[in-house]
C-alpha cells in the first residue's frame, strides 16, 4: 500500500498535467507510461553496467548503444548544422538535467524515435511503442513532470505496482473512460474464487489495463512464492502464463506497462478484436479465463468470427463473449466472468442456447448476483459473476447462488467506503461483525465458496443456496436468474384459537357494559 506522501506526489503530477492543459485522463496516463518506460530503460542499462563492472566483463545487454547520433543544432529549418552526441544523452539520468527546451527537443526528435525502433526487439511492451508520440504542451511542463516522477521512490516491485494502480485509479475518478476499470475488490474476489496455480495459463480477452492479470500474478506471488525459485515455473510465469487482448493501442500500452511494473517481464498483451477474429491458433489454449468484457450491444454477423457463430448464432456481444470463452478454454479449464443480468434470463433462442450449453454440456458452478451499483458512476446495469468449468461432457449437479447485497462501498455514484480500510475487500485484515457483514459481503462469499458442502442444507430464503440441475431444467429455458429460485421468508405469527378470541371479545364487551352502567348511575 502506498503512503500518503507518495499519493501526494502522484496527485501533484496529475495536477501539473491538468494545469498545463492536458485534461484527458487517458492522455495523462499514456504520457506517464512513456516516461516510466524511458526511466525503466535507464534503470536496466545501469543495472547491466554495474553487473559488468563487478564481474569485469563486457555488458551482456546494452539498451543504449556505445556510438553517437546526429543532432541538429538549430531549430531553424534553413540551418543544417549538426553535431554528434553520445547515446548516453538519451538516458533518463542525463535527460533530466538538460535545459528545458533542450530536453523537449531531445525527447521529441530522438528519445521517442529511439523507443519506436525498440519495437523491433519484440518484447511485449516495446512492441506497443511503435506509434508513441510526445504529448507535452510545453518544455516547462515536461521538466516539472519528469522531476516529480523522479522524486517518487519506486525502488521495489510492490511500490511501482501500487503507484501505477493509484494512477490508473485516477482514470476512474476523473469521470472518463472508467469502463476500463473493474473495481479492484471485485477483481480480487474473482481471482481468489478461482485460486490460480503455477500451472495455469490465464487469459483475459478484454484486458483493458490488465487488472485481472495483474491481480492473478500478485495472488500467485502471495500464495506460491516458491514458484519463482523454480526455473521452469519462473520462465512460465514471466513468458507464458499471462495473455491479454484488446483492440485499443492506448490500453495495450497501459496494460502492458501495468504488468511490467508488477514484475511480469514478458506478458502476452496483444492487439486483437476478440469477437471479430478467428481463434484457431489458440482454441483450447487457456486453463483459466478471468474477464469483464464490454457489452456494447450488437455486432453485424459479417463482423463476427465464424467460429463463434457456430457456438451460438447471435449478434449480441454478451453471448458472443461467452462463446469465445468456451472456445479459448481447454477441457478442464475454469472461468469467472462478469455478465449482464440479461444473459441469465433472456428469452431469445440464442440466450437459451448458450445457457443450455453451459448447464448441460459444460459444468456451471456458481452465479453470484452483484448489486446494481457496483459499476457506478459509469453504469448502473445489473450484473452477475458466472463461474463455470469446460468439460464437454456435462457435470452440472447443483449450482451455487449468492445474492451479494453489499461490497463495502455505497451503491450510489459517490461509491463511498462504508467501513475502515482494514475491513474492506474479500480478505479484510480484521474479522467482520454481523453488522459489518451487512456492509461487505465479500469475505462471506469467499468463506462459503470454500465450504460448498454446507450450502446444500441452506434454505432458498437464505442469502446463498444450492439449486439442482433438475430445478434449472424444469424451467424449460435454463433460467439462471437468482430471483427465479429465491424464496421470500415469511414471518411466523402465533395463531390464537377462535374460541379464545371470542371469549376475550365477550369479556371486553361485558367490561364496557359494566362501565356504561356505572356512568348512568353517576349521572342519574
Amino acid at each position: 500500500m502506498i503512503t500518503g506522501n507518495i499519493k501526494s506526489q502522484v496527485d501533484q503530477i496529475w495536477n501539473a498535467f491538468w494545469s498545463g492543459g492536458v485534461s484527458n485522463p487517458l492522455s495523462v496516463i499514456e504520457q506517464i507510461t512513456y516516461l516510466l518506460f524511458i526511466k525503466r530503460l535507464d534503470e536496466i542499462h545501469t543495472r547491466e553496467e554495474a553487473k559488468a563492472n563487478m564481474l569485469g566483463t563486457a555488458m551482456e545487454r546494452r539498451i543504449f548503444p556505445e556510438g553517437t547520433f546526429t543532432y541538429k543544432v538549430s531549430d531553424d529549418p534553413k540551418d543544417d548544422e549538426t553535431i554528434e552526441r553520445p547515446y548516453d544523452d538519451l538516458r533518463w539520468q542525463r535527460l533530466i538535467n538538460f535545459e528545458n527546451r533542450e530536453k523537449m527537443k531531445l525527447m521529441d526528435q530522438h528519445v521517442f524515435p529511439f523507443m519506436r525502433t525498440m519495437a523491433e526487439e519484440g518484447t511485449a511492451f516495446a512492441t506497443h511503442m511503435k506509434d508513441a508520440r510526445l504529448g507535452f504542451s510545453s518544455p516547462a511542463l515536461l521538466d516539472k513532470v519528469m522531476r516529480l516522477l523522479d522524486g517518487i521512490q519506486m525502488d521495489d516491485r510492490d511500490t511501482k505496482g501500487d503507484v501505477y494502480e493509484y494512477m490508473l485509479g485516477k482514470i476512474a475518478s476523473a469521470g472518463q473512460n472508467g469502463q476500463f476499470r473493474t473495481p479492484r475488490h471485485i477483481i480480487e474476489l474473482m481471482v481468489r474464487l478461482m485460486a490460480p496455480t503455477p500451472k495455469d495459463t490465464i487469459c483475459d480477452p478484454a484486458a483493458g489495463t490488465c487488472g485481472f492479470l495483474v491481480t492473478a500474478g500478485e495472488y500467485l506471488r502471495e500464495t506460491h512464492s516458491e514458484m519463482l525459485r523454480n526455473p521452469e515455473q519462473r520462465q512460465h510465469f514471466h513468458n507464458n502464463m499471462f495473455h491479454g487482448f484488446d483492440f485499443d493501442p492506448t490500453m495495450l500500452r497501459i496494460g502492458s506497462m501495468n504488468m511490467v511494473l508488477h514484475g511480469v517481464e514478458n506478458a502476452d498483451v496483444a492487439y486483437r478484436d476478440s469477437l471479430a477474429e478467428e481463434h484457431g491458433a489458440d482454441t483450447g489454449a487457456y486453463s483459466l479465463i478471468l474477464a469483464n468484457p464490454p457489452f456494447a450491444g450488437s455486432l453485424d454477423y459479417d463482423a463476427t468470427a465464424k467460429d463463434l457463430q457456430k457456438v451460438v448464432k447471435t449478434k449480441k456481444t454478451e453471448l458472443l463473449f461467452l462463446a469465445l470463452f468456451l472456445r479459448l478454454m481447454r477441457t478442464g479449464g475454469r472461468a469467472a466472468v462478469v455478465v449482464p443480468d440479461g444473459v441469465l434470463f433472456g428469452s431469445s433462442k440464442a440466450h437459451k442456447d448458450i445457457r443450455r450449453i453451459i448447464v448441460e454440456e459444460q459444468k456451471l458452478d456458481a452465479i453470484i448476483k452483484l448489486p446494481s451499483g457496483v459499476f457506478r458512476p459509469y453504469a448502473g446495469v445489473s450484473t452477475a459473476i458466472m463461474i463455470f468449468t469446460k468439460t464437454e461432457s456435462g457435470g452440472t449437479d447443483n449450482v451455487w447462488f449468492y445474492d451479494m447485497e453489499a461490497d463495502g462501498l455505497s451503491l450510489d455514484d459517490k461509491r463511498t467506503e462504508l467501513l475502515p480500510t482494514e475491513k474492506l475487500g474479500p480478505v479484510p485484515a480484521e474479522a467482520l461483525t454481523e453488522d459489518e457483514h451487512a456492509k461487505n459481503n465479500l469475505p462471506d462469499i469467499l468463506a462459503r465458496w470454500g465450504a460448498l458442502e454446507a450450502e446444500a442444507e441452506r434454505p432458498h430464503t437464505a442469502q446463498s443456496f444450492m439449486v439442482s440441475l433438475a430445478d434449472i431444467q424444469a424451467t424449460g429455458t435454463w433460467d439462471l436468474s437468482l430471483n427465479r429460485y429465491k424464496e421470500v421468508a415469511h414471518e411466523e405469527v402465533d395463531h390464537q384459537p377462535p374460541k379464545e378470541i371470542i371469549a376475550e371479545l365477550r369479556a371486553i364487551e361485558a367490561e364496557i357494559a359494566e362501565g356504561l352502567d356505572r356512568l348512568e348511575g353517576m349521572l342519574g
